[in-house]
C-alpha cells in the first residue's frame, strides 16, 4: 500500500478507521504471487509494528 492508498482508505472509511492504526509498509510492487523474497519482506516489515509476543 502506498500513501495515496492510505489516504483513500481514510477518506472512504473514516468512522471505521478512527482510532485504528493504518501503516504503509513501502514494499515495492515488483514481486510475483507468493514470492519467497516478498514473504520475507512482509515478515520483516510487519514485525516492526507488532509486539514481540505477536511477531511472525
Amino acid at each position: 500500500m502506498k500513501s495515496k492508498h492510505k489516504s483513500r482508505l481514510k477518506a472512504q472509511f473514516t468512522r471505521m478507521l478512527d482510532h485504528k492504526p493504518l501503516h504503509v509498509l513501502d514494499i515495492p510492487d515488483e514481486y510475483q504471487f507468493m514470492d519467497e523474497d516478498l514473504i520475507t519482506e512482509l515478515k520483516v516489515s510487519v514485525n516492526a509494528f507488532l509486539k514481540p509476543s505477536e511477531q511472525i
